[in-house]
C-alpha cells in the first residue's frame, strides 16, 4: 500500500490536495491511505512518521516548526521519502533541494501539478525498485542497490547494499544477501530493464557497477572480481561499453 502524507496548516489546503489526490487514484490500480497533520510538530510528534511514508505532501511556510525544518528532520532518518513542496511563495525553492525534493509546487497550480507530479513519482518508483519473492518472504529492493545476483545450484544469491549494515558472512560494510529459489534466466528477464548484464552462466550484475573490464575478470566498485568466460568476453565487453556510452 502506497502510504501518502499531507502536512500543511491550512485546512482548505490540507482538503483541497487530498481531494486531488484521490481523484487522481480513482482510475489506478494502486492501493493507497493518506493522512493529514496540521503542523510539522505534529508531523514529527509521531516519531514512526520520519520513516513511514512513501510520498509526503508538506507546506513550507508553517507556523513554528516550517516545512524545511520538518523535512530535515525526515531526511535525518529515511532518505527514500519522496519529498513535495506545496507554498504560495516561490521564494523558497533552492531550499527545497536542499532536502532532495522531488518537486515544488505552487498552491494556485494545484490541480493541474498534482497529477503531473504523482505520475513522475510513480514512474520513478516502479523504475527503481522490484520485488522477489525470496526464501525468508517478500522484499521490494531498490535497482540501483542490488549489486550482482550469483546462481548457485538451485538457488539464487542477491548481493545488496544496504547502507549502515555489514553481512556476516561476507563481511563487506553495508551488503547482506537475499536468498530464492529462482533461475537466473528467469530474474534476468525481470530485470531486463533495469541495466544488469549476464557476464556467466551464474552471474548476473549491475552495470552500474561495474568498474571496468579487463582479462576475463569483471572489476566491481565494492572491490569485488568477477570471472567473464573467454567465449562471452567480447559481447560482454561490447554491451558494457555500449552502455557507458549511452550515459
Amino acid at each position: 500500500m502506497l502510504q501518502i502524507a499531507i502536512c500543511d496548516d491550512e485546512q482548505y489546503y490540507r482538503k483541497k490536495i487530498q481531494t486531488l489526490l484521490t481523484q487522481y487514484f480513482y482510475h489506478k490500480d494502486l492501493e493507497y491511505s493518506i493522512q493529514s497533520y496540521p503542523s510539522g510538530e505534529v508531523f514529527l510528534s509521531q516519531r514512526e512518521n520520519s520513516v513511514k511514508y512513501d510520498i509526503v505532501f508538506m507546506d513550507i511556510s508553517m507556523k513554528e516548526l516550517d516545512g524545511i525544518q520538518t523535512a530535515s528532520q525526515i531526511r535525518a532518518f529515511h532518505s527514500d521519502t519522496q519529498l513535495v513542496f506545496v507554498t504560495a511563495f516561490i521564494d523558497y525553492a533552492l531550499e527545497g533541494y536542499k532536502v532532495n525534493a522531488v518537486r515544488y509546487i505552487m498552491k494556485d497550480t494545484l490541480d493541474t501539478a498534482i497529477p503531473e507530479c504523482m505520475d513522475a513519482i510513480l514512474h520513478k518508483m516502479r523504475l527503481a525498485q522490484v520485488t522477489f519473492s525470496f526464501i525468508d518472504g517478500d522484499a521490494t529492493l531498490y535497482t540501483d542497490n542490488i549489486l550482482y545476483i550469483e546462481s548457485q545450484k538451485h538457488k539464487s544469491y542477491f548481493y545488496y547494499m544496504q547502507p549502515g549494515l555489514v553481512n556476516s558472512v561476507t563481511a563487506r560494510t553495508g551488503v547482506v544477501t537475499y536468498q530464492i529459489y529462482e533461475k537466473l534466466d528467469l530474474i534476468e528477464q525481470k530485470l531486463s530493464e533495469h541495466g544488469f548484464l549476464r557476464i556467466h552462466k551464474s552471474y548476473l550484475v549491475n552495470i552500474k557497477h561495474i568498474r571496468r573490464l579487463n582479462n576475463y575478470t569483471a572489476f566491481l566498485d565494492t572491490g569485488e572480481e568477477l570471472p567473464v568466460p573467454r567465449v562471452r568476453y567480447q559481447s560482454v565487453r561490447e554491451l558494457f561499453v555500449a552502455h557507458k556510452g549511452a550515459l
